[in-house]
């Protein structure tokens, strides 16, 4: 009786091993007749749908999609467009790297001939290019019958080069030009057979709309000629700090802390957007959501709102300012006619990355980001918040307003500020100062509360007397801070700890008197 059991067992499994042999051989068998109707996925095969979902989006819009014969299909003009922006990044690729590598797959015979002796005289001469694309305007021109010829004129293609010899930047070049590009349809891919440059066109950073005249401490600047002279604070919630929009958040305790800063007569906060959390290019709604929250209560409480953006970014290299671009225009477009935002902070301390990154490439990506931002969003005002007032004369002739940090000795702030204001001659706000209330074992020349509110008293003295912008650091005392912020060590973490007006417990200290004058 067993044996027989087994046999059954025994055949059961063979019966059950032999359909699903068939069903692989078949699914293989159909793999490969789509493969070879279709031809080779050149995506696949050198990983670019990665790449460009990683590092490469520039704005593209058709500015016309008509054909006087074939009709365009949108699935088509879908096709063509990503072939056409992957014919870029290989070629982006190629000339960084002076490699092959993905040419034969984007571009006919004639045209990668062109761009092999390209690669091959650079790679002679020891020459490398990065470059990165950040807008193109296609305009259709032709559509075959048969459907396997297109031709487009791209205008206005924004072009940003780096060009190095023997590793040592020779020449920065940033162009703006149009093309005319032929594409022929090939192995189920579309490839580009013809793409000459034409003449140059006008700047996209300089069609950008004028803004509407504004004053701040009495000057000139833009927006509804209001005089608003900032009485601030930078803002996180007490348990949450450095991640107001994590899971922590709750929109009835940034109320009561909102109505704690309104009625310490202050006008308004500034709070972080950190890159990677809010999803980098491809934005988290409920991220959107919970900011949206914080400005219609910003609103509600009367406070204007200057918004940080890339908290915590530092990768400036070309490839990725394309990403970027995309998270910022959905942030600033859809926010743009908020009316609690004062200000968009362009990034937090930048210059602290000039050594690591490349001052040039740190200023090169903050200028080009002063236009993204400014072209979707015409309604507010642009900033950067450097460390320190040495620093904030970068781009000064770019932003509407200049915005530093004070973390040094009272007896030097007047100068600092009075040479700063002389040298770019525009608004000056002093956006982050403040010292922390410890003075124990890990630090014991430090400060006391009693200490911290006498440096509180004098500042609001100066602040006053020369009629100043201000946002002090920090509303709390942090129970946590993150170890990215301050470092792991306990005499760098506790001393970041103490900034606050108020104890981690919500407690006033006694700074909490000279929170504004």
């Amino acid at each position: 009786m067993s044996i027989i059991n087994n046999r059954s067992v025994y055949r059961t499994i063979l019966i059950v091993s032999f359909i699903l042999l068939n069903l692989l051989l078949l699914l293989g068998i159909n793999k490969t007749l789509i493969f070879l109707n279709t031809g080779a996925e050149r995506i696949s095969m050198l990983h670019l749908e990665k790449e460009t979902i990683n590092t490469y989006l520039p704005k593209t819009i058709w500015e016309t999609v008509t054909n006087v014969g074939r009709a365009m299909e949108a699935n088509t003009l879908k096709e063509v467009e990503k072939d056409y922006l992957f014919s870029w990044v290989v070629k982006n690729k190629s000339f960084k790297d002076n490699t092959k590598e993905g040419i034969e797959d984007y571009y006919t015979q004639n045209t990668r001939a062109n761009l092999y002796n390209t690669i091959n005289y650079n790679k002679k001469n020891k020459i490398t290019i990065e470059s990165t694309t950040l807008e193109h305007h296609p305009t259709l021109e032709f559509y075959s019958a048969d459907g396997q010829l297109v031709v487009f004129t791209d205008k206005n293609v924004v072009e940003f080069q780096k060009i190095y010899q023997q590793d040592k930047l020779i020449t920065t070049v940033e162009d703006t030009a149009t093309y005319k590009v032929m594409m022929l349809l090939e192995d189920g891919f579309w490839r580009v057979r013809h793409m000459q440059k034409m003449e140059k066109e006008t700047l996209a950073a300089d069609t950008i709309k004028s803004h509407p005249t504004y004053t701040i401490q009495g000057k000139n600047m833009l927006k509804d000629k209001v005089n608003y002279t900032i009485k601030g604070i930078n803002y996180y919630p007490k348990n949450s700090a450095w991640d107001t929009f994590g899971p922590l958040f709750n929109i009835d305790t940034i109320a009561k802390d909102f109505d704690i800063i309104k009625k310490a007569k202050l006008n308004s906060i500034r709070i972080f957007i950190q890159y990677d959390d809010f999803g980098k290019a491809d934005l988290k709604q409920e991220k959107l959501d919970k900011l949206k929250k914080i400005l219609d209560l910003a609103e509600s409480k009367n406070l204007a709102v200057i918004v940080t953006l890339f908290d915590f970014y530092s990768d400036y290299t070309l490839e990725n300012w394309t990403l970027t671009h995309r998270h910022a225009e959905k942030i600033v477009s859809t926010f743009k006619n908020h009316k609690a935002i004062l200000a968009w902070d362009l990034k937090n301390e930048p210059n602290l990355d000039f050594e690591n990154r490349d001052k040039d490439n740190v200023l090169n990506w903050l200028n080009h980001m002063v236009a993204v931002i400014k072209k979707f969003d015409p309604n507010h005002l642009v900033t950067i918040g450097w460390s320190n007032a040495y620093e904030a004369t970068h781009l000064a002739n770019k932003v509407d307003f200049v915005s530093y940090h004070f973390y040094n000795a009272i007896e030097d702030f007047e100068k600092e500020n009075t040479t700063l204001e002389k040298a770019v001659k525009k608004p000056v706000v002093i956006q982050e100062f403040g010292v922390p209330s410890y003075n124990g074992i890990w630090n014991l020349r430090g400060y006391s509360e009693a200490d911290q509110a006498q440096y509180h008293k004098k500042m609001q003295a100066l602040f006053k007397k020369n009629k100043l912008a201000f946002m002090s650091w920090t509303l709390y005392d942090f129970p946590q801070v993150p170890s990215q912020v301050a470092g792991k060590w306990p005499w760098q973490k506790i001393r970041q700890k103490k900034f606050g007006f108020l104890d981690s417990k919500g407690n006033k200290k006694p700074s909490f008197l000279y929170i504004t004058y």
